[in-house]
């Protein structure tokens, strides 16, 4: 017979004790992960539990594994203390960066302290069907859960990040046709038959967005546009703290977008390329490198790119401001028709070739735009240097993961 609402005797209901103490045990677990080891006084004084309780609390949540005893208070005033943390083998996850050049992997605990690492190349590969990405994307894993000391059943879930994005009514990958061998339809059921642990795939400049919301410059932001240059240029788009992903996946695939200053771009999903994307990508400032008689040293598109922008926000004279001021009105074009619709409180600058511009970079871009629309945002720079796109993957991966370990409810 089910018990009334509110009644102690209906499992899940709000107000009951298992609720309220699942509740007050998520509370003390994200404390821990913010602050660190503390003890039972300060997380009783943070969370305004008495001390009777916050001890249950922490007896409670010794006994599920979820935080353990790791040394005491000494050296500091008054009689040592006793702290506790989040036990990090509690539960690990993966996160992956996917690019047409490698695949980079890293293995984090329920801390969110990464434990391995591993980078498989993956260059020029001329194997096209899906067997080729699914043993990719399986031996990146394993690399990097060897790293770590662990094996791939200890992972609870992993997340991988793509250009592109796989369509949700069809499960292909869309707006990516220049990453070979993960465009099959059987491909994700065939990555969940390689790797049975829960799989979540996202677009990399998503993820990137994931990784300056919770550890660099949009955190305490809940409306921004981080846009991201490096292979390609792309956008992603967080209203209301929450990422707009669009119908298809495709929301933020701005490179696509027909902007002035360039010829219209037909066929855009088969040229892979668009107005934007030849206003301001990488090949774009290879190009008027060339034409003010400036050349880029040798590699991919991108890193001769990052090497001229930054070269140019160094020098700041001649050919190398002009190449940055065309630049900046370049991006400063796009990001006009993003403001207008959009009107977000923030813009992250975000992507290597952005990056290597810098301050000199992101000074003339708020000028630029402040000329060309009316909506004026605050524009920040990346403040994720490393990896942000596999930062994000795991700072996703981690989210979900602490939502289902922490819930003591169940």
């Amino acid at each position: 017979m089910a018990g009334t609402p509110g009644s102690p005797g209906t499992p899940g209901t709000p107000g009951t004790p298992r609720v309220l103490r699942a509740m007050n045990d998520r509370a003390a677990l994200d404390l821990l992960i913010e602050h660190g080891p503390l003890s039972r006084t300060r997380i009783g004084k943070l969370t305004g539990l008495s001390k009777p309780t916050a001890s249950q609390l922490l007896a409670r949540l010794e006994a599920a594994g979820l935080v353990l005893a790791t040394g005491t208070t000494a050296g500091r005033p008054g009689p040592n203390a006793q702290l506790y943390a989040v036990n990090p083998a509690a539960a690990y996850v993966a996160g992956l960066d996917v690019t047409t050049e490698r695949i980079r992997a890293a293995v984090a605990d329920i801390t969110g302290r990464v434990a391995g690492g591993f980078e498989l190349a993956t260059p020029g590969r001329g194997r096209r069907g899906q067997g080729g990405a699914v043993e990719q994307v399986v031996q990146a894993v394993d690399g990097a859960v060897k790293a770590a000391g662990l094996h791939r059943t200890d992972l609870h879930r992993i997340v991988v990040g793509t250009p592109g994005a796989f369509d949700p009514s069809t499960g292909r990958l869309r707006y990516a046709s220049h990453l070979p061998g993960w465009h099959s339809p059987t491909l994700l059921d065939e990555l969940a038959a390689a790797l049975p642990v829960p799989l979540e795939y996202d677009n990399d400049v998503n993820l990137a967005a994931v990784a300056e919301q919770r550890l660099g410059a949009a955190r305490d932001h809940d409306d921004f546009v981080l846009l991201w240059n490096e292979e390609g240029i792309g956008a992603a788009i967080v209203i209301g703290g929450r990422l707009h992903r669009g119908w298809t996946g495709g929301a933020g695939e701005v490179g696509f977008m027909p902007v002035p200053g360039t010829p219209l771009v037909r066929h855009v999903a088969k040229a892979n390329a668009g107005g934007f994307q030849e206003l301001a990508g990488c090949n774009a400032v290879l190009r008027v490198a060339r034409e003010l008689g400036l050349t880029a040293p040798r590699g991919t598109q991108a890193e001769g790119a990052s090497a001229l922008l930054a070269a140019a926000a160094e020098t700041g004279e001649g050919a190398h401001a002009e190449l940055l001021r065309r630049f900046a009105t370049g991006l400063a074009v796009g990001l006009a028709s993003l403001v207008t619709v959009l009107d977000p409180e923030l813009i992250v600058l975000a992507g290597g070739v952005i990056a290597a511009g810098g301050e000199p970079l992101r000074s003339l871009v708020q000028s630029e735009l402040a000329e060309l629309a009316v909506p004026r945002p605050r524009l920040v720079l990346g403040g994720v240097p490393d990896d942000p796109v596999l930062s994000g993957a795991l700072q996703s991966a981690l989210a979900t993961t602490r939502d289902e370990v922490f819930d003591t409810s169940r």
